[in-house]
This record gives C-alpha cells, structure tokens and sequence, in this order.
C-alpha cells in the first residue's frame, strides 16, 4: 500500500543524508522525496512517499523518530489530505503537433512555458494520476523530456504538522 510520510527535520547538513541512509539500509524503497525548508528556517519538511504494510510503515516511523534530527513524523495518507507533484514537460511541437500540444495543455490546465519553433515546454500540477493521464495522452514520440518534481502533502482541515 502506498503512504505519504511527512516529516519535519532540523535544517542542518547530513539530516537527508541519514533519513535517506535509513530506508536504503532496511531495503525500503522511496517513491518520491521532496525537501524544503518551513516557515522556520532552522527546520525542513520532507515528503516521502512509499510502499509497504501497515507493519513496514510502523516499522519506518518507529526508526524515523530515533533519528535525532527528526522532530515529528505523521503518515498524511492516513487521513484526508491533499497531494500535489510539478511536472515540465518538453515536447516536439511543430506542424499539426503545434495545436495538438496547445490543446493538450489547456485539457489539462498546465501552463506553456517556453515556446521554439520546435518545442514547448508545459508545465503541469496536480495529483500522480492527472500527471500520468497527460503523459499518456501524448504520443510517446513527441515527448523529448519530463521532469518531475515529487509529491507534496498537506493534511486537511484542523490536522497541522508543526513543533
């Protein structure tokens, strides 16, 4: 099952490093991983998102919070919460291609970005299968670069990750 883990680490040197060394060591995958700094600069939140039992999640959390950077650890994917990943995207825009690449975006909602007379670049936001159902939606020849950037997660309503 998937889960989104959110975590808020003391913004120092070799915290990611740790958190990172923590998963690698016990074999777990991570998904996604996404770091910034809060809205105090002595602290980052970082998002993981990962696959396991309810058992291998415990397990995760449990080590998550011995590591002595980490000040709080919550499984946002327990409860209504709110994911979001960035996605640009370049593709081959030329001839028929040029239309069909515009109305894709505006489908979609995503943004163009960067406009050559062989290329676009869209950028698009939203959840993992709105940014999958664009990349399927185009045809795989005129896709010449994704990026993306990883999910974020906020819980809903009252639920705040704060010290």
């Amino acid at each position: 099952m998937r889960h989104v883990i959110s975590l808020l680490i003391e913004n120092e040197s070799g915290a990611l490093s740790r958190v990172s060394g923590l998963f690698s060591a016990r074999g777990y995958n991570i998904e996604s991983l996404t770091v910034a700094p809060t809205e105090d600069a002595s602290m980052s939140r970082m998002t993981i998102v990962t696959s396991g039992s309810d058992d291998i999640i415990e397990q995760i959390t449990k080590q998550l919070n011995k590591l002595v950077e980490v000040i709080k650890v919550v499984d946002i994917s327990e409860s209504a919460h709110i994911e979001r990943e960035l996605m640009i995207t370049k593709v081959r825009a030329t001839g028929k291609d040029r239309d069909e690449m515009k109305r894709m975006a505006d489908i979609f909602r995503a943004r163009v970005i960067d406009v050559t007379d062989t290329s676009y670049v869209i950028e698009l936001t939203g959840n993992q299968s709105k940014l999958d159902a664009f990349i399927d939606a185009i045809e795989p020849a005129l896709i010449l670069e994704i990026v993306r950037s990883g999910v974020c997660g906020i819980g809903r309503g009252d639920r705040i990750l704060k010290v």
